[in-house]
């Protein structure tokens, strides 16, 4: 059982970790990355649907986002749906592609973006810890019903603190990354 409760711990840490990351790939930086639209939705015969469902999207230059729907008449659907988010890029298109330049940050705009990666990673720390808390009162609770020594759970109380150093690791190495792809100019 205390195994159990270790792996679910980890599954949970990991999914922690893996949203973290989502959210740190939606945040904008001076470079054009496919993956701030991953959640973006466009109106396709009055269905809401993912916008990497309806159209191909593509880097062709790092400023530079193109997106080639499957259907011509998508086209004004997914530029409103881009002004909409309202994201801070202006869409255009030449007829069969809509094309959306990625304007340089300004220095004020980065250092907004680094507190933002900052909480957002800040997030991940919290629930990587609440997943801790919860697995500790588990074991804990488990021990007492089935009379395991202290010492067992001592040393599974160490092992989960390994773990979660582990993940809080990932997290902080998330955080460099994306700094260091903030700032850059």
């Amino acid at each position: 059982m205390l195994d159990e409760i270790k792996q679910d711990a980890t599954h949970r840490m990991d999914q922690a970790v893996s949203h973290t990351q989502g959210e740190l790939n939606k945040v904008r930086t001076g470079r054009a990355n496919p993956e701030m639209f991953n959640s973006l939705q466009v109106d396709y015969y009055g269905v809401m649907s993912p916008l990497n469902q309806v159209a191909t999207i593509a880097v062709p230059e790092p400023r530079l986002i193109t997106l080639q729907p499957f259907e011509k008449s998508l086209i004004p659907e997914i530029e409103k749906a881009i002004t909409n988010a309202n994201m801070g890029f202006t869409p255009g298109n030449n007829g069969n592609v809509v094309m959306i330049p990625i304007p340089a940050l300004s220095e004020e705009r980065r250092k907004d973006l680094v507190k933002y990666v900052h909480q957002l990673v800040e997030e991940g720390r919290i629930a990587i810890r609440n997943v801790r808390r919860d697995a500790l009162h588990h074991m804990h609770d488990y021990g007492k019903e089935e009379h395991i020594s202290e010492d067992e759970i001592h040393c599974r109380d160490d092992e989960m603190q390994k773990l979660t150093d582990e993940h809080i690791n990932k997290l902080g190495e998330m955080q460099e990354s994306k700094e260091s792809e903030i700032l850059e100019v």
